[in-house]
């Protein structure tokens, strides 16, 4: 059974940095694509961030202060977010794709298939 382990969430204040980190664990396979999702608190689930193939992509909140890394032999998946506000306060979603067959959209909650616990993420001003 496939599991998303997420660790790195915190409090910090406005302007600071933290460091997500999601590790596979369970069946041994490489992820077609992963990726962060958040929800804040009376907000939707929206897309953060995807490491896909050679590519990443970012969300218009995220571009410019948060980075998406990925090592593929730890399979294991970064985010680190720099420049905090308190809009970025969240439980931040790890997320899995297996393989690269059918469409794919990167922003699309459901074009996922194994998602994390969720990592609390607060940013006071």
């Amino acid at each position: 059974q496939v599991q998303l382990v997420e660790s790195g969430g915190g409090l910090m204040q406005a302007g600071g940095s933290l460091r997500l980190s999601c590790s596979v664990s369970g069946r041994t396979f490489s992820p077609y694509a992963m990726g962060w999702f958040r929800q804040g608190p009376g907000k939707e689930r929206e897309f953060v961030a995807v490491a896909w193939k050679d590519n990443t992509y970012y969300s218009d909140s995220a571009k410019g202060r948060f980075t998406i890394s990925r090592d593929n032999v730890k399979n294991t998946v970064y985010l680190q977010m720099d420049s905090l506000k308190s809009e970025d306060t969240a439980v931040y979603y790890c997320v899995a794709r297996t393989s690269g067959d059918g469409t794919y959209s990167f922003n699309v909650p459901s074009t996922y298939d194994y998602w994390g616990q969720g990592t609390q993420v607060t940013v006071s001003s």
